[in-house]
């Protein structure tokens, strides 16, 4: 059975595009593969400086994890700070990779460029999430395709360690869902919090309302492609050109429709996302850690040997 692995920064209310961009797949996936699901703690903390968010972000994400399918007893669900061996080995990478390797990041210069603070963390990003990736193992990494050069960048690392003290790490390949590897937000362009064009995973019917609501519209057209874009993703083709071809012109008719179909995905996960209580979480990542740990540090007790640092 291959080996699974992907993470997700615990740093607010998921989205559809995040759902049908990387979460559905992996939930499909989990099926035929041996899974570990990370909390991205260490990660968010290259972004998010609030104390009190982030500890509040945490348990939602788990929350998250679950109500999309992640069976917790089959799925490793783990917080990426409860397993020390993660920043362990990602200095070690630190110490094998260039500064112009990683000045070549397309999310590190985005991120810049955007003005975020360039920070240390940011700019090493990179090795922690190859340390996150190989400390198990892993044969499947599902990603975005904006993140495809993380996986590529993994790859990179295991090769350099293996080069360099002998075969330790096996050489993952990203799984991306080309079809809906980028979800359309309510604009037109990518669905991003960034953009403040999204459309709410978990939200009440009246917050999708909303959201659909606000899909910019181009009004010279019998088709609103906006619109249709995002519906696609939940209707074939077929069905959505006879609810066109009905509605032609009509767009608060095609809103609403769009609007029933999110919901009928939404609302059976939104039932079991509530049913989850604060002490079922913190068992989730009680027993998550633990598993992780063990594997965590079996690859590691191989690798501190090969750098000679176990005397």
């Amino acid at each position: 059975m291959q080996r699974l692995f992907t993470g997700l920064q615990p740093s607010g209310s998921l989205h559809i595009g995040n759902y049908l961009g990387a979460l559905k797949q992996t939930v499909e996936l989990l099926k035929d593969a041996d899974g570990l699901v990370m909390i991205a703690d260490y990660h968010a903390l290259t972004t998010l400086k609030d104390t009190e968010q982030l500890r509040k972000n945490i348990p939602e994400v788990v929350r998250d994890y679950v109500a999309v399918g992640m069976d917790p007893k089959k799925t490793i669900i783990f917080q990426q700070s409860s397993v020390s061996q993660h920043a362990e080995l990602a200095w070690i990478f630190d110490c094998l990779v260039t500064v112009p390797f990683l000045m070549q990041a397309h999310a590190y210069k985005d991120k810049v460029a955007k003005g975020l603070e360039a920070n240390a963390g940011l700019f090493t990003y990179p090795m922690l999430m190859a340390a996150d990736i190989l400390l198990y193992d892993t044969d499947i990494v599902p990603v975005g395709a904006d993140q495809r050069q993380h996986v590529e960048y993994a790859r990179e690392a295991a090769a350099k360690f293996n080069t360099a003290f002998g075969e330790t790490f096996k050489t993952p390949q990203e799984k991306i869902l080309e079809s809906v590897a980028v979800v359309p937000g309510t604009d037109g362009k990518k669905m991003s919090k960034s953009y403040g064009n999204t459309i709410p995973l978990f939200g009440t019917k009246e917050e999708i309302q909303k959201a659909v609501m606000s899909i910019v519209t181009d009004s010279t057209g019998d088709r609103p492609e906006n619109v249709y874009n995002i519906h696609r993703l939940f209707k074939s083709e077929e069905e959505l050109d006879a609810l066109y071809t009905e509605h032609k012109g009509k767009y608060k008719a095609l809103k609403d429709a769009l609007v029933e179909d999110i919901e009928a995905m939404i609302s059976p996960m939104r039932e079991k996302r509530a049913s989850l209580s604060d002490a079922d979480v913190k068992e989730i990542l009680r027993d998550g850690a633990a598993r992780a740990r063990e594997q965590a540090e079996k690859k590691m007790v191989d690798v501190r040997q090969k750098v000679g640092v176990s005397i």
